[in-house]
């Protein structure tokens, strides 16, 4: 990932990410113990962002950047 750890990024802030991120999850490798929850998969891929559901991370597709085979 191209950017700070889900739990180091404030709620109001967006963490971009590339196509090499792809498949994207939350919570991302790195994430303190402590602000786990279960892993789910986000769909960013369709409209270049996406919410977390559980903790509401934002994720976004880097400008250009494009889903190969995802």
């Amino acid at each position: 990932m191209s950017s700070a750890p889900t739990s180091d990024v404030p709620k109001d802030q967006t963490i971009f990410v590339e196509a090499k991120d792809l498949p994207l999850y939350c919570p991302r490798p790195g994430t303190p113990l402590w602000s786990m929850h279960p892993r789910v998969f986000i769909e960013v891929v369709k409209t270049g962002r996406a919410l977390c559901p559980y903790c509401g991370a934002a994720y976004e597709l880097k400008e250009g950047e494009k889903a190969h085979g995802h």
